[in-house]
Parts: C-alpha cells; structure tokens; sequence
C-alpha cells in the first residue's frame, strides 16, 4: 500500500507540474491575443471550442477513466453549477477587473498568485481537509518566493483603487472554491467530466454576457479592420489557449487535486510566476536579476515542504 500511495504521489506531482508549465505560457498567449481580440470574444471562442474538443474526445475514448465522459446526475448539478460558475466565469471577470483597479500589473500578479495562502482555510472548513505544519510552512515559504519573484526589480509599487485589493482575493477565493467543487464531486466523473460540465456551465453566463458587450458584430469588424497577420497570430494564440490551457492543463490539474487534495495541489499555483519568468527569459531576453533566481529557489523548496508527509505515531 505504501508503494502504491507514493506512485499516486509521484504521478500528481507530475501532472501539476506540467499543468503549471502549460498555464505559466496562457498570461503571454493571453496578452497577445488581447492586442487584437475583445476579451469576451476572445474568452467565447477559447471555450467553445474546448468545449467541443472535450465532447469529441469523451465519445471516442469511452473507456479510458481519465478521458471517458460520463452522464451527470441531476443530484450532483449543484456542485457543477457553483464549480462553473466560479471558474472560469467568475474568476476570469474579478481578473480583469483587478488588473484595471490596481496601478501595477505586478502587484495584481502577486495578488492573484495566493490561492495556495487561502487553499488551507477553504479546505479545512468545507472538506475538513487535515493541514499539517509541513503544508503550512511550504505555502508560507513558496508564498514568499513568489513575492520576491514578482516584485523584486519592480518600479512600481502604487496601488491605485484599494478595491482592487478586494477584488484580487474574490477572484482567488473563486478559484480555491472551484477547486473545492473539484474534491467534492463523486469520483465516478473523470477528471474530462468535470472539466467538461464546469466549462459548458460557464458558457452559459458568458455568451449572454458576450451578446450584450461585444456581440457577433465585434467578429465581423475585427474581419476589415485588423492586420490579417495580427489576427493569425492572435488566433493561434487562442488555438493554443483552447487544447493547452483550457482543456490539457485543467484535466491533468483536476486529475491531480484528486489525488493529493485541495492544499497541496494548489501549492503549485505559485511556481506558475516562476515558470513565465524563464519563458520571458528564454524566449524573450528578459533578465532575472539574482533576486528572481532566489525567488524561485525558495518557490521550489517550499513545494518540496509542502508535499512532505507527516510521521503517523503508532500508538
């Protein structure tokens, strides 16, 4: 039994992991896209096709636990609808709300990046999720990397409206609560299923919203006002957003939150700001100063923390 939990272990590590690789890219992919595309329009056509890319893979691969597609039972829409309803509409809307609230992207980067702060709390209360000191002290310390990480070499430091504040933790308390959602529901959905329902979900409250914002019309005038070459790159851009970050990504994380739980797995949200640091770098010739370097070495040793089990005393 002890081998097996490990390799459970390992595996969700893994797929966190790689989750975070392909979500620390999506704020870059996003930002391109945003250059030509509205936001609802371009949240609309990132979802409807990751919706229908999930339908089609949930048929052709029946039989496989982690991609099969099961019918949902009525008794369990609850928790889908608040699951949907939280992320992506919620969350996505208290995002753009913050980044036009606050003065300095970096300090509403910082801010988004606590759900592994509030993880525990939400846990503990409606999953009664044991939190041990390891966890604590992981977040506590990965916490802090992520501070240094983002704000180290910043030169603005001006907050601006002090309800983005507010805002900021509202969006990442709607995401700590999707993942609630996530434990809760019966481990008879895969993790395709749930990902599938909370997105058709979300849809629902974001069209309507699309229709009165922005509306078919945007589509059309983007056609005969924009650089077509803008427009491809902005398009791959939400091809990339749609396989990737919306669909890969989020069943490898669902897959993995199942496994380890809600604390520790979003521990790993803050080694995202470490990764789209080195894309930068990579990529792009953005410096990292040694104060970023020691950033990410305190992100990594406190996941490293947190993921360290307790001794259980036999008596």
């Amino acid at each position: 039994m002890p081998i097996s939990r490990d390799r459970t272990q390992y595996v969700a590590v893994i797929a966190l992991v790689v989750s975070m690789l392909i979500w620390s890219v999506s704020g870059i992919a996003i930002k391109h896209a945003l250059v030509v595309l509205p936001p609802l329009t371009m949240i609309v056509m990132r979802f409807v096709p990751s919706v229908l890319l999930m339908l089609l893979v949930g048929v052709v691969r029946r039989k496989h636990s982690l991609f099969c597609l099961q019918k949902m039972d009525l008794k369990d829409l609850p928790l889908f609808l608040i699951a949907g309803f939280c992320q992506p509409f919620l969350y996505y809307l208290l995002e753009t709300f913050t980044y036009d609230a606050l003065n300095s992207p970096t300090i509403a980067e910082t801010l988004l990046s606590t759900s592994p702060l509030l993880s525990p709390l939400f846990a503990a209360i409606m999953l009664h999720e044991r939190v041990t000191k390891y966890n604590i002290v992981g977040i506590l310390v990965s916490t802090a990397g992520v501070f240094v990480l983002t704000l180290a070499g910043s030169s603005s430091y001006s907050i601006g409206n002090y309800w983005g504040i507010l805002l900021a933790f509202a969006a990442v308390s709607a995401a700590v609560i999707d993942s609630v959602m996530m434990r809760k529901t019966p481990v008879k959905y895969s993790a395709l299923s749930f990902v599938f329902y909370t997105q058709l979900i979300s849809l629902m409250f974001f069209i309507p919203l699309w229709f009165v914002k922005e509306g078919p019309q945007e589509i059309y005038n983007l056609q005969l006002t924009i650089d077509k070459s803008q427009l491809y790159i902005a398009l791959g851009c939400v091809g990339y957003l749609t396989v990737f970050a919306s669909v890969t990504a989020f069943i490898l994380f669902c897959y993995a939150l199942r496994k380890i739980g809600v604390t520790q797995a979003n521990a790993f949200n803050n080694i995202r700001p470490a990764f789209t640091a080195l894309w930068m770098f990579l990529f792009f010739g953005e410096q990292l100063p040694a104060a970023k370097w020691i950033g990410m070495i305190l992100i990594i040793f406190g996941l490293f923390v947190c993921q360290k089990q307790e001794k259980v005393s036999d008596c």
